[in-house]
C-alpha cells in the first residue's frame, strides 16, 4: 500500500516543463528497485534488481556527487558546450557534430540490441529523476537527458580520441582563415603529463599466493569519483566512473580487474583528399573513381552576453572520415574509430567478465580505441593488452604524417584481430608494467619483441616512470596490498640520475660562492622526493628552467631530451639555468632553502570546474611531485597557474590496490574526497590521507557495506 500511495504522492509532484506525469510515475517505480547504501567515506554502493535498476541509482548517485561534471561531461560530449562556455567553444561542438550528428545519434542508438537500449534508457531516467526531485538544481543547457545522448561518450578516457582533433585547425578550415599559432612548447612542459600506471602481479610473487593489481589513473582531480554497481543480473564493479558514465572505467569485479593506460598505438590517420568541384556538388578522387563529398549542415548555439546566438556550418565528409582541416592546400579528412555502440557495448561488458578467457572474448570487440589495459584475475591470471583498435595498414606509407586519400592504397584494411595485436600472458617473471611507456620492456625479458609487429603498433619510447617501475618490480616479491602501495608511491626519481650529477660537475670545474650552499644541498641529495626535501625543491625548479630555457636537438624525444641536459648542454648553461631555477624559488618563496611540503600544496576551496588556487587560503604539505622526473605517484599543476606555490590539478587521483582470490581484498584512495558539494562532510575527508598515502579498505560484500553504512535510502528520498 504505502509504496502505491508513494508513487500516487509523487505524480503530483509539479512537473517541469520537459517532464509529464506518467514519465515521473515511472521513474519513482524504478527508484522502488533501488537502494544506495552510502558508506563512511560517502561512497555510493547502488543495488538494483536489474542491470538498468543499477544504472538508473548509479546516474542518480553520480548527480548527487556531482552534478555540474555530469552536465559538464555531456554539455561537451554532444556538442553543445559554447551554449553554456560561449563562442569559444563552438569549434568543439562543431567537431562533435563532425562526426555524429544528433540525428546519426538517435539512430546509432535505435540500432544498439535491446539490453542496451534499457541501460541508456535507464542512464537517462537517473539523470533526470535527480532533476525531478531537485527543483533547486538549474541545468545550463540540457534540460531532459534523452537515451541517444550515450551514443557521445562511449568510454572514460580525458576526452578520448576525439580530443586529438584539434580545434584550432577546424576553426581555420571552416572559417576560411589562416591556422591559428599553436600552444608553444614551453607550456607543453609545464603541464603535468597525461598518463597512468597500471602494474599486475602474480600469485608468485604475492604474500597470499592471488594475484594484485594497481590501478593508478594520472587525471585530472575530480574528473572520476569512486562508485560501486550491483545487481541481480551478475553486475558487482567497484572503481572509477567518470562523471556521467554508466559503466566502472577501471576497476574490478570479485573476480577480474582492469587498469587503463593511455596508449600511443597509431589510432588517429589523416587523409589528404582531391575535391572536385562539380555542377552537381563536390567530388573527391579515390583511384579511377570520383566518389560525391557527403554534405551536410548543422546549426549551432553559442552564448554571448547572457543572449543565445546562432551559426550554421557545412559538414563535408568522405568516406575516411570528416574533413577537418586543410594540409598542403588539400581538404584533409580524419579517421579514428567512431562504433559508439559497439563502443558502449565493449565498456559496459567488460564489468562483468569473470576469468581472462572471457575478458579476451570481450577485448575481440576491438573499439577500446585509446587504451592499453593492464589486467589481473582470480584464477591467478595477469596479462597486458597494448592498444585494443589497430587498422591495418600498408607499412610503405608513413602514416605518421597525412597520407594521399585518392590512393586506395592507402584505405585501413580492417582491424587486427586481438591475438596479432601487441600482447602479454602470464610472463614467467611474475609482473606486467605499463606506465605510458613502450610495451616491449613491460615484462623484462618476456616482453614482446619490437621486430614481430608491424611500427604502428607502439612508437612510443620509453619514460623515466616505467623506467622506476621495472627496477622495482624486478626485486618484488612477498607483496601484499599495503607495500603495493608503498611500492606505487617510492619516492625516488630517476629523471635526476645524469642532469643532478652533471650540474654539479658544471659546478665543480667553476665555483661559485654565491649558489654554493643549494649546489651542496643537491649534491647530497638521495633524488627522493618528500615534504622536507629542499633537495627537491631545487631539482623541481632547475628541472623545468631547463625545459624552459635550454636549447635541445630537434630529434631529442622523451628521456633522452632530459638526459641532454646532464650530459651535452654545455657547463655554462647548466650553471645559467641553475641561477634561474634558484632566483625563481626566492621570488616564489622568500628563500632558496625552502621545503618541498612549504612548495607543493592541495588545495581544494570549492567544487568548481575551472580551480582556482590562493596562496592564502587553507592548503596541506604534499610529497608527491610530476611524473616527469619518473614519479610513480604523480602530482601536477597547469601551466596557467599564477600562484607562488604549486597546487596539484592532475595526476594520482583515483587509485586502488586490489588483490584476488577466494574473496577479493582493496584498498582505495580519491583526491580530496567524493562529493562534489563543499558543504558535504565527504568533500574534503581523504585530503589528508591522499597526502600522506593512507589508503582505505574498502566495502565489497553487501555484509561489510552494510556494516559501514553512514546512510541508506532510496533515489528520490535523500
Amino acid at each position: 500500500m504505502y509504496r502505491y500511495l508513494t508513487l500516487f504522492l509523487l505524480t503530483l509532484i509539479a512537473c517541469s516543463p520537459e517532464t509529464s506525469y506518467p514519465e515521473v510515475a515511472k521513474w519513482a517505480g524504478q527508484a522502488d528497485n533501488v537502494t544506495i547504501i552510502r558508506d563512511d567515506f560517502g561512497v555510493p554502493h547502488v543495488y538494483g534488481k536489474t542491470d538498468a535498476d543499477a544504472v538508473f541509482g548509479l546516474l542518480y548517485a553520480q548527480c548527487e556527487d556531482d552534478f555540474r561534471r555530469v552536465e559538464r561531461n555531456f554539455t561537451w560530449a554532444i556538442g553543445r558546450l559554447a551554449e553554456a562556455e560561449g563562442e569559444d567553444a563552438i569549434y568543439s561542438d562543431l567537431r562533435a557534430k563532425l562526426f555524429m550528428t544528433k540525428d546519426e545519434a538517435k539512430m546509432n542508438y535505435q540500432s544498439a540490441p535491446d539490453w542496451l537500449k534499457k541501460l541508456c534508457v535507464a542512464w537517462a531516467d537517473g539523470i533526470n529523476y535527480y532533476l525531478h526531485t531537485h527543483p533547486e538544481v538549474e541545468p545550463k543547457v540540457i534540460k531532459k537527458y534523452e537515451p541517444w545522448m550515450t551514443m557521445y561518450f562511449t568510454e572514460g578516457s580525458i576526452g578520448g580520441d576525439i580530443e586529438r582533433v584539434s580545434t584550432r585547425k577546424i576553426k581555420a578550415f571552416y572559417e576560411g582563415e589562416k591556422l591559428a599559432e599553436e600552444i608553444n612548447e614551453v607550456d607543453y612542459f609545464m603541464e603535468e603529463p597525461k598518463g597512468s600506471n597500471g602494474f599486475a602481479v602474480s600469485g608468485d610473487l604475492t604474500e597470499s599466493g592471488d594475484a594484485m593489481l594497481l590501478i593508478n589513473p594520472h587525471t585530472s582531480f575530480y574528473f572520476r569519483g569512486e562508485v560501486h554497481a550491483v545487481s541481480e543480473e551478475g553486475l558487482n564493479a567497484y572503481g572509477a566512473v567518470t562523471w556521467g558514465q554508466f559503466f566502472v572505467y577501471q576497476g574490478f569485479n570479485e573476480n577480474t580487474g582492469w587498469m587503463h593506460t593511455s596508449t600511443y598505438t597509431d589510432v588517429i590517420d589523416e587523409f589528404k583528399q582531391t575535391i572536385l568541384e562539380k555542377e552537381d556538388g563536390l567530388y573527391y578522387q579515390y583511384g579511377e573513381e570520383e566518389r560525391k563529398v557527403e554534405v551536410k549542415e548543422v546549426t549551432l548555439k553559442y552564448r554571448v552576453d547572457g543572449s543565445m546566438k546562432e551559426k550554421t556550418f557545412p559538414i563535408y565528409r568522405t568516406h575516411h572520415g570528416p574533413i577537418t582541416h586543410e594540409v598542403d592546400g588539400k581538404w584533409t579528412a580524419t579517421a579514428l574509430m567512431w562504433e559508439p555502440v559497439k563502443a558502449l557495448e565493449q565498456s559496459y561488458i567488460r564489468s562483468k567478465k569473470k576469468n581472462l578467457a572471457e575478458f579476451n572474448e570481450m577485448m575481440d570487440i576491438r573499439t577500446n580505441s585509446s587504451n592499453n589495459t593492464v589486467f589481473a584475475d582470480s584464477e591467478g591470471n595477469i596479462a597486458y593488452y597494448h592498444g585494443n583498435f589497430i587498422p591495418i595498414r600498408d607499412e610503405q606509407f608513413d602514416y605518421t604524417q597525412p597520407v594521399d586519400g585518392s590512393n586506395p592504397a592507402t584505405d585501413w584494411q580492417g582491424l587486427h584481430p586481438v591475438e596479432e595485436a601487441i600482447t602479454v600472458m602470464n610472463p614467467l617473471n611474475g609482473w606486467i608494467q605499463n606506465c605510458n611507456s613502450t610495451p616491449f620492456t613491460s615484462a623484462a625479458q618476456y616482453s614482446p619483441k619490437k621486430e614481430d609487429y608491424p611500427g604502428y603498433m607502439s612508437r612510443i619510447p620509453e619514460n623515466f616512470r616505467a623506467v622506476h617501475a621495472i627496477g622495482l618490480l624486478a626485486d618484488a616479491k612477498g607483496l601484499t596490498i599495503d607495500k603495493m602501495i608503498d611500492l606505487a608511491y617510492d619516492p625516488y626519481l630517476p629523471a635526476f640520475e645524469k642532469v643532478i650529477p652533471g650540474l654539479i660537475a658544471a659546478y665543480d670545474q667553476a665555483p661559485d660562492v654565491s649558489i654554493s650552499g643549494p649546489i651542496e644541498v643537491l649534491r647530497n641529495w638521495d633524488m627522493r622526493t618528500g615534504v622536507e626535501s629542499v633537495g627537491m625543491t631545487l631539482a623541481h625548479f632547475y628541472g623545468m628552467n631547463l625545459y624552459r630555457y635550454a636549447e635541445v636537438p630537434e630529434d631529442l624525444i622523451g628521456m633522452d631530451r632530459f638526459n641532454y641536459f646532464g650530459t651535452d648542454l654545455s657547463e655554462a648553461d647548466r650553471l645559467d639555468i641553475f641561477i634561474k631555477a634558484i632566483t625563481e624559488v626566492e621570488e616564489r618563496m622568500g628563500n632558496w632553502n625552502t621545503p618541498w611540503g612549504e612548495v607543493n600544496r592541495f588545495q581544494r576551496k570549492d567544487g568548481s570546474i575551472d580551480l582556482q588556487f590562493d596562496d592564502d587560503a587553507l592548503s596541506i604539505p604534499v610529497g608527491m611531485t610530476t611524473g616527469r622526473w619518473g614519479a610513480l605517484a604523480a602530482y601536477g599543476m597547469r601551466s596557467s597557474q599564477d600562484t607562488d606555490k604549486i597546487y596539484g590539478t592532475r595526476g594520482n587521483s583515483f587509485v586502488a590496490v586490489v588483490e584476488f582470490g577466494n574473496k577479493v581484498k582493496a584498498k582505495t584512495i580519491l583526491a580530496g574526497g567524493q562529493s562534489g558539494d563543499s558543504n558535504s562532510p565527504h568533500f574534503y575527508d581523504q585530503a589528508e590521507m591522499y597526502a600522506n598515502q593512507q589508503f582505505k579498505e574498502i566495502a565489497y560484500y553487501r555484509e561489510d557495506v552494510e556494516a559501514r553504512a553512514e546512510e541508506t535510502y532510496k533515489p528520490g528520498k535523500r
